[in-house]
């Protein structure tokens, strides 16, 4: 069977993905972390073993999903957030590669993209500011002249001088 390294999201049972929630809902482990929501945990079977994270420290946790992968247990490892975005997911892949223990990595939604999208945040919609660029006019001087790429005219400095 195979171990399932899968990303619960942000914290909002609702922003897990389609293709995690069915692995949580046919599990016969599932070990999370305390940052998973309650009710994605009642989402497994009744007879599927639960553990959470706040019982054991992140070797134990390793040695666990060996284990269970190795005894042919359909194992969900149910992260916050997604397994790789500072969730130890890399450390536990490793480990189960070198066990030999199959394993798939189901990623999550990120609070760097849930945020500002549950707030609804302009920064969405506003399109990248073009970088700054060169001209390469002939002056007296050896300064390089920067032109703003948005108009003809720069912006004034800290001091309200034009540059």
């Amino acid at each position: 069977m195979t171990v399932y390294l899968v990303g619960a999201g942000p914290g909002d049972p609702g922003l897990i993905t389609v293709r995690g929630l069915e692995l949580v809902r046919s599990c016969d482990a599932l070990i999370h972390d305390r940052l998973v929501s309650l009710e994605l945990v009642a989402e497994a079977l009744p007879d599927a073993i639960r553990i959470g994270r706040k019982r054991l420290d992140q070797t134990e946790i390793v040695e666990l999903l060996v284990r269970l992968g190795r005894r042919e247990l359909e194992v969900v490892r149910l992260k916050g957030g997604d397994p790789f975005v500072f969730g130890r997911g890399g450390e536990e892949a490793l480990a189960l590669a070198a066990a030999g223990v199959p394993f798939e990595v189901v990623p999550g939604v990120t609070s760097l993209s849930a945020v500002p999208a549950a707030w609804s945040s302009h920064h969405l919609l506003r399109s990248p500011t073009p970088p700054a660029r060169s001209t390469s006019q002939p002056s007296s001087s050896s300064a390089t002249s920067w032109r703003s790429p948005i108009g003809s005219r720069p912006r004034a400095g800290r001091s309200g001088r034009q540059p």
